[in-house]
């Protein structure tokens, strides 16, 4: 039986709106939105639904962080791995603030990649205080690897307060656990 993960996302209107035109009959647990901090955080209810016979099932709560400075720009989806790239990186690093920030550094060819990134997603997951992000390295990206200082891959550069503060080398699933909970709690 395959699944497909759908995210149902709609449209919010203002606190100030008296209109509720758009999401009025729907239930509050689909979409809320509040500002915490100058941020607005969209909450959506994310779906499962089986490619056979197109049942859906409530799967869990996301979190949409979108940056007041950049209402247009990029997005972090909390509980999920956001895919990012040279012109992505550090806005989004500049937007979590003092959140703690994993990048996965992978190629398309690694192999070891391939095999940690099931449990970077199940870490995102799990810590839900910590934005985690993939860097693909290719070429478009590589002059942002190598500001990073990417030596080899999987590499995963640890950030806080936009600075990197530890880095992870290989597919080292409990090193990296490891070097995310020192830099949470500190």
């Amino acid at each position: 039986m395959a699944l497909q993960i759908h995210q149902l996302c709609r449209p919010v209107p203002s606190p100030s709106s008296s209109s509720s035109s758009s999401i009025g009959s729907l239930p509050s647990c689909f979409t809320k939105q509040s500002v915490v901090g100058g941020d607005i955080h969209r909450f959506s209810t994310m779906m499962m639904v089986n490619k056979k016979n197109g049942n859906r099932k409530g799967l869990s709560s996301s979190v949409k962080v979108r940056s007041s400075l950049e209402t247009a720009g990029p997005t972090v989806v909390v509980g999920q791995v956001t895919e990012v790239c040279k012109d992505t990186f550090w806005p989004l690093v500049n937007a979590a603030g003092d959140k703690t920030v994993v990048l996965d550094m992978y190629t398309q060819w690694c192999g070891p990649c391939k095999v940690i990134a099931p449990k970077f997603q199940e870490l995102s997951e799990k810590y839900l205080d910590v934005v985690f992000l993939k860097l693909d390295c290719n070429q478009d990206n590589k002059v942002l690897a190598k500001e990073l200082g990417l030596k080899v891959v999987p590499t995963f550069k640890i950030l806080k307060d936009s600075k990197i503060v530890k880095e992870v080398t290989g597919a080292k699933f409990n090193n990296l656990v490891d070097a995310i909970d020192e830099v949470r709690c500190s």
